[in-house]
């Protein structure tokens, strides 16, 4: 982790070429090193922080008042720090009658605060305090301070899942991991003001920014895999299956075997796991195969690449059949001389510097926090699935010389809805995680989402894509607003990078002129705002026929529908 020293050199750097992102900062104590430190924790993600930072504990004042600083400000993201200490304070200062109320107090606060923040509000939970007064009989006692703190928290998990703008970011679990002494020094405190210690703040600020990159869509979506030394112990085309280090007894067998559990979980979340190992195929597979004390399995891993090339050449290979950014895998080697390889020639992956001692592994990953998530969907369990299809359907197209010979024999059909409670989650998901096929990149919350399915004004398109091999699930969406009488404003056009090259943008175009059509509009007008990841749709309209607007500094595209014929495709619409 980078220090507090080093984060105040990185912003004496030249940052003006990174995208802004407008952060308010809002504290019950002192905030100045958590605000320097976020801004220092944002350049290394790749974001200039505009930071707004509140007065010392005018919380309140700022978020309610419609006149404040804040409200002025125009926040994309609301941080608010309320700490254990002054929650301590004000539990003393109560009369004993109204200690058991502590936490519904607070909760009803966080609620007024999300109903009158509209953007994301980052809001973190309570790191304990063991102040002693009743001791482990706290655990028994409602009223007592310990167990406020703890019903307080759960609360509060409880409360994210009503609020789709409140994400909670672990500060409790934090000082779990570090310890109480590592997050705060009281001679600090006494004298400054700030609850976190130097050493912490760091740590804290880059759970803030881990938050707000996943809901800019910077995601980490698949986790490639080493084998001998990294998933079991021991070299197995040395060692053969029966030598390998691997189980749940005493010695080092265990730590990999607890390692695999850890990746388990991930999969079943919905990360993808990839395989890239230098040995035979048919020797790497035989531990999933065979081995009894065997976590992972064949069917858990998206792409197994087990050959006698370079890795670097089989992650780009991963690259090809997954279509994702390399910025979004994760590399795991325990060979330090093939970590260094993969950085210096894959721009953008990462590469963790995994410990030595394999029982090390996963306590240094648990305090990276690789795979942050703004959202979580049912769809997230079957990608596993869809992506070991997808590998299929990639050597199948291998053995056809046309490519319309190719995408005919697919025999693909696509459903076409609107939005609805079954949907919304996963549209909103994709909304916020989908970078390269996006037009614009507005990111939408379920909240949102919902809220535009019931606007008479907008016409909301969700599409998923099924073939011979298998069904890919919702793939694109598509959300039309009236601006005038005669003219339909594409305000989102995204769609999974799993599809591209199938015709399913003629076909998403066929449709959304249909729509059009039927609500009585003469033309639809199409915009492209530029990322730093969505470069590849620079011609998305231009190739579909729409003609280029001059006199405005965004790139906009007219589409006139009177004239429109239907572009060819093989994809049939689901009845």
């Amino acid at each position: 982790m980078t220090t507090f020293k080093e984060l105040k050199k990185i912003l004496k750097n030249d940052n003006s070429s990174l995208p802004v992102l407008k952060v308010a900062l809002l504290g019950d104590t002192a905030t100045q090193f958590l605000a320097t430190a976020i801004k220092g924790i944002g350049i290394e993600c790749g974001y200039k922080i505009d930071l707004f930072e509140a007065e010392y504990n005018q919380i309140e004042q700022q978020i309610f008042d419609p006149s404040s600083d804040l409200n002025a400000f125009n926040a994309q993201f609301v941080v608010v720090f309320q700490s254990t200490h002054r929650l301590n304070e004000k539990y003393s200062l109560l009369s004993s009658d109204f200690w058991g109320t502590l936490a519904e107090q607070r909760i009803d606060f966080v609620k007024s605060v999300c109903e009158a923040i509209k953007v994301p509000v980052i809001y973190f939970n309570y790191p304990e305090i063991e102040d002693t007064v009743f001791g482990s009989y706290a655990n028994k006692v409602e009223s007592s301070f310990s167990y406020q703190v703890r019903k307080l928290n759960y609360e509060l998990m409880n409360l994210a899942q009503s609020y789709p703008n409140l994400f909670i970011c672990d500060l409790a679990g934090l000082q779990n991991k570090f310890g109480r002494d590592f997050m705060f020094n009281p001679a600090v405190y006494t004298s400054t003001e700030m609850i976190l210690s130097l050493e912490a703040v760091p740590y804290v600020a880059s759970r803030v920014m881990d938050i707000i990159a996943s809901l800019q869509g910077k995601v980490k979506k698949c986790l490639i895999l080493d084998l001998d030394n990294t998933l079991w112990g021991g070299v197995i085309g040395d060692d053969g299956l029966e030598g390998i280090q691997l189980g749940h007894g005493l010695g080092i067998g265990k730590a990999f075997t607890e390692f695999q559990l850890w990746v388990k979980k991930l999969k079943n979340r919905g990360i993808i796991i990839c395989v890239c190992s230098k040995n035979d195929e048919a020797k790497a597979k035989e531990p999933f195969e065979k081995h009894p004390d065997m976590i992972l399995k064949l069917d858990d891993i998206s792409v197994f690449m087990a050959n006698w090339e370079s890795k670097v050449d089989n992650i780009r290979m991963i690259q090809k059949i997954l279509n994702i950014g390399f910025d979004s895998m994760v590399f795991l080697d325990d060979n330090p001389f093939e970590r260094n390889v993969i950085r210096e020639n894959i721009s953008g992956i990462t590469v963790p510097e995994l410990p030595e001692d394999p029982a090390c592994y996963l306590e240094y990953l648990y305090s990276l926090n690789l795979f942050e998530t703004a959202s979580y969907s049912n769809a997230d369990k079957d990608r596993t699935k869809q992506y070991q299809v997808q590998a299929e359907r990639v050597a199948f197209s291998k053995t056809f010389v046309n490519e319309d010979d190719y995408l005919k024999s697919l025999n693909m059909i696509s459903k076409v809805e609107g939005f609805n409670s079954f949907n919304i989650p996963r549209v909103a998901q994709l909304s916020q995680r989908s970078n390269q096929f996006n037009l614009r990149t507005v990111r939408y919350s379920d909240a949102d989402i919902k809220a535009l399915s019931e606007d008479s004004n907008s016409i909301c398109l969700a599409f998923s894509l099924e073939d011979k091999f298998g069904d890919n699930g919702l793939i694109a969406v598509v959300i039309m607003k009236k601006e005038d009488e005669e003219t339909l404003f594409i305000d989102t056009w995204f769609m999974s990078c799993r599809v591209l090259k199938r015709g399913m943008e003629n076909f998403t175009l066929n449709t959304i002129v249909s729509a059009a059509k039927e609500k009585g509009y003469k033309k639809i007008i199409g915009e492209y705002l530029p990322t730093l990841k969505n470069e590849m749709v620079k011609e998305h309209y231009s190739n579909l026929g729409f003609t280029k607007l001059d006199g405005s500094d965004i790139e906009k595209y007219e589409l006139e529908i009177s004239g429109y014929k239907a572009k060819p495709c093989f994809i049939v619409e689901k009845n």
